[in-house]
C-alpha cells in the first residue's frame, strides 16, 4: 500500500509538472509576440495617428484613422450578418435530432472551418465584386461572415449539449414553451461559452487580411458608404510592412498594436456583457 501511495504521488506531481510546464510554454510565445507589439508599435502612436489620413508617399507623418473606422465597420456588419445566423443554425443543430441534414451541416461547417480565408475572399469575389462592379466593405463584411459562420455554429452546438438537459425538463414542467425554454435557460446558461466562441471568431475575422485584399480593398481617404473601397488595418498593416519607408513600418506596428488592442477590448466588453445578464 505504501509503495502504491508513493507511485501514485509521483505520477500526481509528474503530471502536474508536466501540465505547468505545458502553460508556460504555450505562454512564452504569446507574451513575447504581445511584448514585442506593445514595445514597437507604442513608438508609432500619437494623436495624429488616431484622427489623420495617410500623407503622401515619401513624406513622413499621417495617420490611420480612415483604416480604424473602415475595420470597425467591415467586422460590425460581418458580425451583424455571421452571429445570428452562426446562433440559430447551432441552435437548430444541438435542439434538433441526429438527421441526415444535421450532419450535412455539421461536416459542412467542419470543412468550412478549415477553408483558405484567401479562397473565401476569391469566392467572395467572383459572387458578390464583380456583380457589384466595385470593391466595397459590404463584400469585405460578407468575407468575413462566411469565415466567422462555422465557428460560431459549431461552438453554439457543442455548448448548448452541454447544458443539463433536466434545466430544459424542469422549466417544461412549469409551463414554460419549448422555445422559451431553450432561448432562456439553455441558451442563457450557455452564454457564456458562446460569446468566448463567437470573440474568437470575431478576433479571426478581424486579423483577416487575404479576404479584404479581393473584397474592400483599400481606400487612401474616407468611404462615404459600405458601397466603396474602404480602407482597413490589416491590409494596411500589409501595405506598410511590405513598403521600403521606415516610417511606414513604425506606423505598421502602431496599426498592429491597435488591432490586438482592439481584438482585446472586445473580448473584455463580451465577458462583461455576458455577465451581467446572467442571474
Amino acid at each position: 500500500m505504501k509503495d502504491r501511495f508513493f507511485v501514485r504521488l509521483f505520477v500526481d506531481r509528474a503530471l502536474r509538472g508536466a501540465c505547468l510546464l505545458s502553460t508556460v510554454l504555450a505562454l512564452v510565445p504569446l507574451a513575447s509576440v504581445l511584448w514585442f507589439v506593445v514595445v514597437r508599435g507604442a513608438h508609432g502612436l500619437s494623436l495624429t495617428f488616431f484622427t489623420g489620413l495617410p500623407k503622401p508617399v515619401g513624406e513622413p507623418g499621417g495617420g490611420m484613422a480612415h483604416a480604424i473606422v473602415g475595420s470597425l465597420e467591415i467586422v460590425g456588419i460581418a458580425c451583424a450578418m455571421g452571429i445570428p445566423a452562426g446562433v440559430l443554425a447551432g441552435i437548430h443543430l444541438a435542439e434538433s435530432e441526429d438527421t441526415r441534414f444535421g450532419r450535412f451541416v455539421r461536416f459542412s461547417a467542419d470543412v468550412m472551418a478549415g477553408v483558405p480565408s484567401i479562397a473565401v475572399g476569391l469566392f467572395v469575389y467572383v459572387l458578390v465584386v464583380r456583380r457589384m462592379q466595385g470593391f466595397s466593405a459590404l463584400a469585405g463584411a460578407i468575407a468575413l461572415a462566411v469565415l466567422m459562420l462555422p465557428t460560431i455554429t459549431r461552438a453554439t452546438e457543442e455548448l448548448l449539449r452541454l447544458v443539463p438537459e433536466s434545466l430544459r425538463e424542469a422549466a417544461l414542467g412549469l409551463g414554460v414553451p419549448k422555445w422559451r425554454a431553450t432561448l432562456r435557460v439553455m441558451l442563457r446558461t450557455a452564454a457564456p461559452g458562446i460569446a468566448t466562441g463567437i470573440m474568437l471568431a470575431v478576433a479571426r475575422a478581424m486579423g483577416e487580411s487575404a479576404p479584404l485584399l479581393f473584397t474592400s480593398f483599400n481606400n487612401r481617404g474616407w468611404a462615404s458608404s459600405p458601397a466603396e473601397p474602404t480602407a482597413s488595418l490589416p491590409v494596411n498593416i500589409y501595405t506598410y510592412a511590405v513598403s521600403p519607408y521606415a516610417d511606414w513600418h513604425e506606423q505598421a506596428w502602431a496599426a498592429a498594436l491597435v488591432l490586438v488592442t482592439l481584438v482585446l477590448c472586445l473580448n473584455i466588453a463580451a465577458r462583461w456583457l455576458v455577465r451581467g445578464r446572467l442571474p
